[in-house]
């Protein structure tokens, strides 16, 4: 008789589940991962990872000061951890645009000055008021003169100034007081201890570090009607501009310019010069659109960009914009003709295909005619006949 084997079942239950587990070729049977304990360093890190990110896309630092909350948010975030040298220590492996570095300190009190964004030096209680004091010739009282050069193309701009100073002999144009730093813009005419300049150029943004915040500053070819030039930054001439009473050429048709005003961006009317039939054969073709910049700079490469058909384009007109929506008013004047809108697709150097939708075939006059009624505030009363190509009123 034999005896049974008391391991016998042990042995053909693990048996059984050794093949169970062999044949779960697809992990149904595996245990999950327990997840990982979030840290208060993961915490850190990755909040600072979308300040990064921030810089990255923006190509500057979040401001904490700014009306954008989304922006304010991460500002604020990066001056907590400024203010704390264990979360600077702690992140340094991931600050690849050194937003943790330490700022230089201002070489200048005027560097120191320029750099109080908040106010934070002002003296409202007259101390640092030196005015009843003899006054002492500095090296930058003639306004840095010693920083400019002779302009080697001059001529390129001395009509101008003869053009300005005709207006202003005629009534056409005047001098208005200095209204301030944000009308600093290219071709912008001011007058400055007797003397003319324009502002031929405005550079591209410089950000660097003062003791509080990074700083933008852009670098500006000034030309003057002598003939001189100087490469100054738009905060120095402004600067100059209020200690001497500068002032700014305007039209005279123009309203009153205030210090509160804000220069939106410019109207612009282009016309292509595409050998394409199908554009080249339309009548009356324009672009009309709006810019934030000087259009020069807009349509640089419109060659290359299927919003401009893919050809090179010719400025017909441009008007400089104030206290305006421009994107509120870009949806009216293009609403105004959408009638005579081109229906034409383009096909861009990304292979991508393209609609533009800023092209109109309308009479120039018409146009012209359009933006006056803009600036009135009355297009609202109009809209595009395309029988009689011509503004008419609306019923």
């Amino acid at each position: 008789m034999n005896t049974p084997d008391n391991n016998e079942p042990t042995t053909s239950i693990d048996a059984a589940l050794d093949a169970l587990f062999d044949s779960d070729i697809d992990g149904l049977l595996d245990a999950p991962e327990k997840p990982k304990k979030v840290t208060s360093s993961d915490r850190l890190e990755r909040a600072f990872l979308e300040i990064v990110e921030y810089r990255r896309e923006h190509g500057r630092n979040p401001s904490s000061t700014t009306r954008e909350i989304a922006e304010r948010k991460l500002g604020a975030r990066l001056d907590g951890i400024l203010a704390n040298q264990e979360k600077i220590d702690a992140l340094k492996h991931l600050d690849e645009f050194d937003l943790l570095a330490e700022p230089e300190a201002p070489s200048s009190l005027d560097e120191l000055l320029e750099g109080d964004d908040l106010d934070l030096l002002a003296d409202d209680t007259g101390i640092l008021d030196v005015s009843s004091l003899p006054a002492r010739k500095s090296p930058v009282d003639d306004f840095d003169t010693a920083t400019r050069k002779k302009a080697s193309d001059f001529e390129n701009f001395e009509h101008l100034f003869k053009a300005k100073h005709a207006e202003l002999a005629s009534g056409d144009a005047r001098l208005a007081p200095f209204p301030g730093l944000q009308r600093i813009e290219e071709g912008s005419f001011f007058v400055l201890g007797g003397v003319m300049l324009f502002i031929a150029e405005v550079g591209e943004a410089e950000y660097k570090k003062s003791t509080v915040r990074e700083n933008r500053r852009e670098r500006l070819r000034v030309i003057f009607e002598n003939g001189t030039e100087s490469s100054m930054y738009r905060q120095s001439l402004g600067i100059r501009m209020g200690e001497k009473d500068g002032q700014i050429v305007v039209p005279t048709s123009s309203e009153s310019i205030l210090a509160d005003d804000v220069a939106t961006g410019y109207v612009y009317v282009l016309q292509s010069l595409s050998d394409d039939p199908l554009i080249a054969d339309v009548p009356d073709l324009y672009k009309i659109g709006f810019s934030r910049g000087p259009v020069e700079k807009r349509v640089a490469r419109a060659e290359h960009e299927p919003t401009y058909l893919m050809a090179p384009v010719e400025i017909i007109a441009s008007y400089r914009t104030y206290n305006l929506k421009t994107s509120a008013l870009e949806h009216l004047l293009h609403r105004v003709f959408a009638a005579a809108r081109l229906r034409v697709s383009q096909v861009g150097i990304d292979g991508r295909t393209y609609e533009p939708s800023e092209w109109f075939s309308v009479p120039l006059p018409i146009i012209n005619q359009a933006i006056d009624l803009i600036s009135s505030g009355d297009i609202v009363h109009y809209v595009y006949d395309t029988a009689s190509r011509r503004l008419v009123e609306r019923e």
